[in-house]
C-alpha cells in the first residue's frame, strides 16, 4: 500500500490503534527513516495513549498505560543477543493483554509469533512517500 505522505501514515496508524485487540503484536521492519516511530505514535494515538511517545532505542521497551489498552513499544535495533529479550521477559509482553509494537522486528524474527501483524516499510519514489507491505 502506498502512503503518499506522513498524514496518510498517521491515519493508517490511528486506525490500527483504534481497532487493536488485546495481545496484538505489530512487527515493523524497514530502513532507518522509513517511519517506524511515526507509525507507532499514530497507533498510540488510536489507542488513546496520552503520554509522549519516544523511541525506546536505549531502553529496548517503553510501557504506556494511559490508553484503552497498554502499549509496549520495543526497539530491538541494539539487541546483540536474543537472550536479552528473554531477560526482559518479552513473553509477558507478547502474550499479555496489551499491544506490542516492535521496531526492527527482523532482528528477532524467530521470537515474533506467526499471528503478528507484519508491516514492511520502504521508501517510495517521491519525496515523503512510503510503501507498506502488510501481512494481517
Amino acid at each position: 500500500m502506498l502512503m503518499k505522505n506522513e498524514e496518510e501514515v498517521r491515519c493508517f496508524g490511528r486506525q490500527l490503534g483504534a481497532e487493536a485487540q488485546p495481545g496484538l503484536i505489530i512487527a515493523l521492519t524497514g530502513d532507518l527513516g522509513t517511519g517506524k516511530t511515526t507509525l507507532t505514535k499514530a497507533i498510540a494515538e488510536g489507542l488513546g495513549v496520552t503520554e509522549t511517545i519516544t523511541s525506546p532505542t536505549f531502553n529496548i521497551v517503553k510501557e504506556y498505560e494511559s490508553g484503552r489498552l497498554p502499549l509496549y513499544h520495543f526497539d530491538v535495533y541494539r539487541i546483540a543477543d536474543p537472550d536479552e529479550m528473554y531477560e526482559l521477559g518479552y513473553e509477558e509482553y507478547f502474550f499479555g493483554e496489551g499491544v506490542c509494537v516492535v521496531e526492527w522486528a527482523e532482528l528477532i524474527e524467530d521470537m515474533i509469533p506467526e499471528e503478528a501483524v507484519r508491516i514492511e516499510m520502504d521508501y517510495g519514489e517521491k519525496e515523503g512517500e512510503r510503501i507498506y507491505r502488510c501481512t494481517f
